[in-house]
């Protein structure tokens, strides 16, 4: 079973971060693929309108320059992405939503035998999977608001504010707050997409959004970062505009939560039910909403957390006494301890593939 460490574990956070200091002077020179390119709605979205400060792309280069790696950003949109990723050490992603953080990089990686920052297959797939991780979380025993799935037809309103949220990619991008009956099924469309995926339809809890993130230190240990409240200013919700900031507004208000000790204990309890039962590794953010009596009801589970220097979880690791670098200190050396995926396969031979593949279609 996972060691748990709550908020108070200074002392254990601070002797985490020394000896996760201790090793990157030891691995400088780490050879550390980031990867980060235009691949997802949601990673277009930034890569097209975030300033470049407030990327997380930005940070974490800043933060491998500080610990000495040898690094590259690698794009996925780029034909050599593949051949590239097998000169590196260790791969660090910074991709969002379909094939970057719902399993299918991983797998890549898993083949290739490239160590990664972050969750497996398995765990990346049920967490990006908004449908799949609701029915885990009823499995789980983990609150969460009441649910259904719509795939095309009839309209079923049930009478009350609902959110309707496409299944895969984040920071609400084609998320909608639907308040009346008429504005439901243009919502339903636009969460569909061009694909015609099936919705989540989740019911509107009216509440606290809060988010606790998770680290997992050397020996194997997680801390659970203190509550964070995410309340927008100038939104119904924290929609991916307000997320964007595009002209840094400031339109949410982040804070440690003020949350009764038994709302602070569910979510507790419930971020590190998730933690086991999904299978999450090196680090992770954990979104809920608390009702005013004390309830806590999880939304969603992002196994890539967005690692900016402003972002939720650089914020809560700071409230324990980890920098940011720390934090990619720990994931990275979390990689590395790793045992690796080794499995009887070939080891992969890169050699003209592309004009294989030409000269066939030609023939």
């Amino acid at each position: 079973m996972t060691v748990f460490l709550d908020s108070s574990s200074t002392q254990a956070a601070h002797k985490a971060a020394e000896e996760l200091r201790e090793w990157g002077r030891s691995r400088r020179g780490l050879g550390v693929a980031l990867i980060y390119g235009p691949v997802s709605a949601e990673d277009r979205l930034y890569h097209s309108k975030a300033p470049v400060a407030q990327r997380s792309v930005t940070a974490l280069v800043e933060a491998l320059d500080e610990i000495g790696a040898r690094w590259k950003v690698l794009d996925p949109t780029e034909p050599g992405f593949i051949k590239e990723l097998v000169d590196y050490e260790v791969a660090l992603s910074n991709l969002h939503g379909p094939y970057g953080e719902d399993g299918r990089l991983q797998g890549l990686l898993d083949y290739l035998r490239v160590p990664y920052c972050g969750s497996g297959v398995q765990a990346s797939a049920v967490a990006a999977d908004k449908i799949l991780c609701k029915r885990i979380m009823l499995s789980l025993g983990v609150p969460t608001p009441g649910w259904r799935v719509w795939s095309g037809g009839p309209v079923n309103w049930g009478s009350r504010a609902v959110m309707v949220k496409p299944p895969f990619g984040g920071s609400s991008v084609g998320m909608s707050l639907v308040r009346d009956a008429a504005d439901l099924p243009h919502a339903l469309t636009e969460a569909a997409g061009e694909c015609g995926d099936e919705v989540l339809v989740e019911d509107y809890v009216v509440g606290t959004p809060v988010t606790v993130g998770m680290l997992e230190l050397p020996g194997g240990s997680v801390i659970v970062f203190p509550p964070l409240s995410t309340e927008a200013t100038d939104a119904e919700f924290y929609d991916a505009e307000t997320k964007l900031d595009v002209d840094s507004k400031g339109a949410v208000a982040v804070r440690a939560a003020e949350l009764e000790p038994v709302a602070m204990n569910r979510i507790a309890r419930d971020a590190r039910t998730l933690w086991d039962g999904i299978g999450l590794r090196g680090s992770a953010r954990i979104d809920f909403i608390v009702t005013e009596d004390g309830g806590a009801f999880v939304l969603e589970v992002n196994s890539t957390p967005g690692m900016s220097r402003d972002s939720n979880f650089a914020v809560g690791a700071s409230m324990v006494g980890l920098t940011h670098t720390d934090c990619v200190l720990a994931v990275l050396h979390e990689a590395l301890a790793r045992p690796p995926y080794d499995v009887p396969l070939p080891t992969p031979v890169f050699s003209s593939t592309t004009l294989t593949r030409e000269a066939a279609v030609s023939a």
